[in-house]
């Protein structure tokens, strides 16, 4: 068995950050089709963990294959392939990057926090397929995400065929050529979609350049703390990648898994709209559910999105509801149900689209998508942003990235930072009168008990506008009082209460309040 000790430390590859990648690269055979006749398996080893992966083909004669340490000190690690090599090497896992945090993991049934127990509050976008554009366009995205609140982005790992998106892609994911996209116009586009003629692509072959500069996006947005929320199949394509037969979707799972599950920060999900791709049933959602449950060691969040039909997320492989509003005016409201149904983390991936397109879920003003927000997270969940204004280059942030032309986005921050100050560990839905969208903590605080009531309130006025509110809770505690504009980003504190007690609020619309008892553990930002 050849040991690889002296190699990696000359390439200064003995060490490995806790949640870091660790990757053994192998030269092997080019011969024949490595993408389905080689394989490559590893085992790493230490004190705490025992996981086995699987390598894939990189091309030019190179597998690799990758592991990410989830606790630190010394790995051993075996790799075994199918062309008669065996290698042995070890490594020291050490501290974290700082600013890593480790994947993010349910936590407190409906919420989520990263591995280290750091929480988690989702605020998260869509840009479909901003990393298969111009490295130029790919450039503005990053500085845009850099400067905003945003911790998850969903996009595809396969092109995507729509209106405003009729040009090539930067990169295909196999082998071969496409259609002629010169005959496609914003008329027609419609009757090219879910078709195979004029594509020619070999569905056993991958074409590795595109899987890298796709690794190469996630790598970029860990570095920012975003979670990259991968769109493994979708309906809109022109090119044949949503009804390849079940061999090659499970070949391309399979690749996917291999080289992307060592990235802490992957989210899967399965399916943007799956009920619109009638060419998979249930049951082959269900054996891509599967494949992941089995090739993932990691066992990265997993979901599956919707567009009229919810998925069942009862499904035990589901780890969070990913949700897209199947009515033209309820969005956010509908989230105390789905808690309560299936008691998993509500994540409101589309709730529509701030912009002015012409497509009915693409045109709210930036009051309602904020009003959307805020609704989600005192409701107990966690929205999601899209963006889709016209301008004359046609890059509308949704699928292409680029900057943001919208009102929101800006607000979002302002958020992120009331749900950092809850007490414990996310919040949750509380009726308590039938005119307010009221959230307290999820867990129940210490001084419950004495006051005979919660401690923490974050209550929600939405587009009602409320000159004043009474509020009463008990005789004998002392009560803090914030009032929040939650446009305008502006913070009054209105001082300490006893009693009952009245707060005024100027008659406008997108207020809240937060209110907490004396001595409860409030993390104000």
């Amino acid at each position: 068995m050849e040991n690889f000790k002296e190699k990696m430390q000359k390439s200064g590859m003995d060490t490995c950050n806790r949640w870091g990648i660790y990757e053994v690269a192998l030269d092997g055979p080019k011969e024949g089709n490595p993408f389905t006749e080689q394989h490559v398996m590893g085992t790493f080893h230490s004190i705490n963990e025992t996981v086995s992966c699987e390598g894939f083909y990189d091309g030019d004669g190179i597998y690799r294959i990758r592991f990410m340490p989830s606790f630190e000190g010394e790995y051993t690690y075996q790799i075994q392939t199918t062309f008669g090599k065996e290698y042995e090497g070890h490594f020291t896992a050490i501290k974290p990057k700082e600013n890593a945090h480790g994947p993010v993991r349910v936590a407190n049934t409906y919420h989520m926090a990263y591995e280290d127990g750091t929480p988690y509050y989702s605020i998260g976008t869509t840009c479909y397929v901003w990393e298969l554009q111009s490295d130029e366009l790919i450039e503005q995205t990053f500085d845009t995400l850099k400067n905003s609140a945003f911790n998850k982005i969903r996009f595809c790992i396969f092109p995507k065929h729509y209106d405003y998106n009729l040009r090539e892609p930067r990169s295909y994911p196999y082998e071969g050529t496409p259609m002629d996209s010169s005959v496609l116009t914003p008329e027609n586009f419609w009757d090219y979609t879910g078709k195979t003629e004029g594509n020619h692509w070999d569905f056993t072959r991958f074409n590795p350049k595109h899987f890298q500069h796709i690794e190469n996006c996630i790598r970029r947005l860990g570095e920012l703390g975003i979670e990259a929320d991968l769109i493994m199949m979708h309906p809109y394509d022109r090119w044949g990648f949503s009804q390849m037969t079940k061999e090659q979707d499970d070949l391309y799972w399979n690749y996917a898994v291999a080289r992307f599950s060592a990235f802490a920060n992957v989210w899967w999900s399965l399916a943007n709209e799956y009920d619109l791709m009638p060419h998979k049933a249930i049951q082959d959602w269900e054996r891509y559910a599967s494949i992941l449950c089995e090739k993932d060691p990691y066992h990265h969040m997993r979901s599956i999105h919707n567009c009229v039909s919810l998925y069942d997320f009862s499904r035990p492989w589901i780890t969070h509801c990913s949700v897209q509003r199947t009515d033209l005016y309820k969005s956010s409201e509908i989230t105390n149900e789905l808690r309560e149904r299936y008691h998993k983390p509500v994540v409101l991936d589309e709730i529509a689209y701030e912009g002015d397109i012409q497509h009915g879920w693409g045109n709210l003003t930036g009051e309602e998508m904020l009003r959307r927000f805020w609704e989600a997270a005192c409701r107990g969940g966690y929205p999601g942003h899209g963006e889709t204004y016209l301008n004359k280059e046609n890059i509308l942030w949704w699928s292409h990235g680029g900057i943001l032309h919208g009102e929101s986005h800006k607000r979002f921050g302002f958020l992120l930072d009331r749900l950092k100050e809850t007490p414990g560990l996310g919040l949750m839905p509380y009726s308590r009168t039938w005119d307010e969208v009221c959230a307290v903590p999820q867990e129940i605080t210490p001084g419950e008990a004495e006051c005979g009531c919660k401690e923490y309130y974050l209550i929600y006025y939405s587009f009602m506008r409320p000159t004043f509110r009474e509020f009463h809770f008990d005789d004998k505690s002392s009560w803090h009082v914030r009032v929040l504009d939650t446009w305008n980003m502006t913070i009054e504190d209105r001082g300490r209460f006893q009693g009952k007690f009245k707060v005024t609020l100027q008659a406008k619309p997108y207020m809240a309040v937060q209110i907490w008892r004396e001595g409860t553990e409030v993390h104000l930002k």
